[in-house]
């Protein structure tokens, strides 16, 4: 019996695909927890239409991330750091604190997770930061710290 699948089921599949499987399984278990369809030509036109309108939204939010992507490159963070008498700094740079600047003063709005940071940032320099702004899309903020 051909089935949608209505959620991700382990081992059969992910949301929205089409697969076969045995009547019993079917009726008695995947139709029946509401994990799936049975796949009659309106479901499977039904399911074409979603397919269809995830990968415009997918299109749209990758357009979207490349835009954001080349307004990243031409910006420039500057941070300062107080240091003490021999030199060691005092606090440090963190994804938090380069999300929150770029928020400010550029009205960019980027979770800070997506930011990679190996270390936080406690030297005095320049650096290139990843942000990952979508699969695949990721875009290099620089970083001056005084």
């Amino acid at each position: 019996m051909k089935v949608i699948l209505t959620q991700d089921v382990k081992s059969q599949g992910k949301k929205g695909d089409v697969i076969n499987v045995a009547d019993g399984y079917a009726n008695n278990f995947l139709i029946l927890k509401g994990l799936a369809v049975p796949a009659t030509s309106s479901a499977l036109a039904i399911n074409q239409a979603q397919k269809r309108a995830q990968q415009q939204l997918l299109e749209e939010q990758k357009k979207e991330a490349l835009q954001l992507a080349n307004k990243i490159k031409m910006i420039c963070l500057e941070f300062s750091i107080s240091r003490g008498e021999n030199g060691k700094a005092f606090g440090s740079i963190g994804t938090k604190e380069i999300a929150e600047k770029l928020s400010e003063h550029y009205g960019i709005n980027i979770d800070k997770k997506k930011i990679v940071l190996q270390n936080p940032l406690k030297n005095a320099g320049n650096y290139l930061i990843e942000i990952k702004l979508h699969q695949g899309i990721s875009a290099k903020l620089q970083i001056t710290i005084k």
